[in-house]
């Protein structure tokens, strides 16, 4: 879909789908562009633990757009520097499968604009299947994922949440 035809299209959505759209987008790009957002060679390694706000010194020195996104990814992901990205000479504030996960939440919203979709159990346990088999064999044996295999599990798993966002939000359009 073109810029075109999404801003022609963004004019027949209804609120709910303008409000979800709105926020996957503008949270998947913070993600993506905050290691560029702030000076090279700022982050160092944030390996760190879920639930604990493990890199404090670093993220309090970031501006506030960082560190916002860094500080949520402090708190909800490992942020295992081998399992993250790094460009800008900065780890990413999430790790590659988050990264997947958001950045497939947001293309699965984009791609069901304009369609219909039922999505069913056994097609949402497909789709989940990969990210889950994955993570579960990584945890539980000494295999260890490729940061792609990364990516593309939680791109699989966030589109079809995605999509699941936007069957959403349009019985939310339809109900208010």
């Amino acid at each position: 879909m073109s810029s075109w035809q999404l801003t022609r299209k963004w004019k027949t959505l209804g609120k709910w789908n303008k409000v979800f759209l709105s926020l996957t987008s503008i949270w998947t790009l913070m993600i993506l562009t905050s290691p560029l957002i702030i000076a090279g060679g700022e982050t160092g390694d944030l390996s760190g633990s879920v639930g604990t706000y493990d890199n404090k010194e670093v993220i309090n020195n970031m501006n506030p757009l960082a560190e916002l996104a860094y500080y949520l990814g402090d708190l909800n992901c490992h942020q295992l520097s081998h399992r993250s990205y790094e460009y800008n000479d900065n780890q990413m504030p999430f790790c590659a499968r988050d990264v997947g996960i958001f950045a497939g939440l947001t293309f699965g919203f984009v791609f069901s604009l304009g369609r219909r979709f039922e999505l069913t159990l056994p097609i949402i346990i497909l789709a989940l299947t990969p990210i889950g088999l994955d993570g579960t064999i990584q945890l539980f044996t000494d295999y260890e994922s490729t940061n792609i295999r990364r990516v593309i599990t939680g791109l699989i798993a966030g589109t079809v949440t995605g999509i699941s966002l936007k069957i959403i939000a349009d019985s939310l359009d339809k109900k208010y």
